[in-house]
């Protein structure tokens, strides 16, 4: 059985003009993939329509040098803001 994590560290990533920047941030994300324990996408659509801009909630499962490289890797990308929540255990 695995232990569970003494806290729970979220980035938001926001990405404007998501069609143009997505590769960049894609390469990331696949870089540090061993690390990203949940990956959520969100950005508005319908039949006819799909915004510029998306919203990634990634859940991390490190939460020292790795995360601070990725969180720097990111914030590289023109367009590309990140913001974090860190949750923690007693």
């Amino acid at each position: 059985m695995t232990k569970p994590l003494a806290r729970h560290i979220i980035l938001g990533v926001h990405i404007t003009d998501r069609i143009r920047h997505v590769g960049q941030v894609q390469k990331i994300l696949s870089e540090y993939g061993d690390q990203i324990k949940t990956r959520l996408g969100l950005h508005e659509a319908a039949a006819d329509f799909c915004s510029p801009n998306g919203l990634l909630l990634l859940e991390l499962l490190d939460h020292g040098e790795k995360k601070t490289e990725l969180v720097g890797q990111l914030r590289q990308v023109e367009g590309v803001e990140v913001k974090e929540m860190v949750f923690d255990h007693p």
